[in-house]
């Protein structure tokens, strides 16, 4: 009896520790945001300081549902929005942490802008790389709900 437990306790953690953890936006708002001068943008930009719930999450494999963001297919940029288009970030509808870069593992179909979709990826934290959104999901596949 006490090696079936100790078998079943051994997989539930291995597949746990490897299974994707379903994350939702809310879980994204862990974070706050200073202001720091930076010279090449002549100007402040928000410098995300992350919440230790989300540091817990970094480097491990997470799924997140939202709209799919085409931003320039040909140099493959694409996003995971809280909101649509046209209530999203960029328009002054929310915050940096209602988006999500995408790196895509390889050539996904071509989803269309405010397609919901649930992505899976590696989520990276990045504080200070300016050119790049807070929340990073490399090695992505999406999931679309058609």
């Amino acid at each position: 009896m006490n090696s079936k437990l100790l078998v079943l306790l051994f997989f539930g953690v291995f597949i746990g520790a490897y299974a994707q953890q379903e994350i939702t936006w809310k879980d994204l708002a862990n974070v706050k945001f200073s202001t720091k001068y930076v010279e090449s943008e002549d100007g402040d930009v928000l410098i995300p300081v992350f919440g230790d719930a989300i540091k817990k999450i970094e480097g491990k494999e997470i799924s997140v549902t939202g709209y799919f963001l085409n931003l320039d297919a040909s140099t493959k940029s694409f996003m995971l929005s809280k909101s649509p288009m046209s209530a999203c970030f960029f328009c002054g509808a929310g915050g940096p942490e209602t988006v999500i870069e995408i790196h895509f593992a390889k050539k996904e179909e071509q989803y269309k802008t405010d397609k919901i979709i649930t992505i899976t990826g590696v989520l990276k934290l990045n504080q200070t790389d300016i050119n790049h959104c807070n929340y990073i999901l490399e090695k992505a596949r999406g999931t679309s709900f058609d």
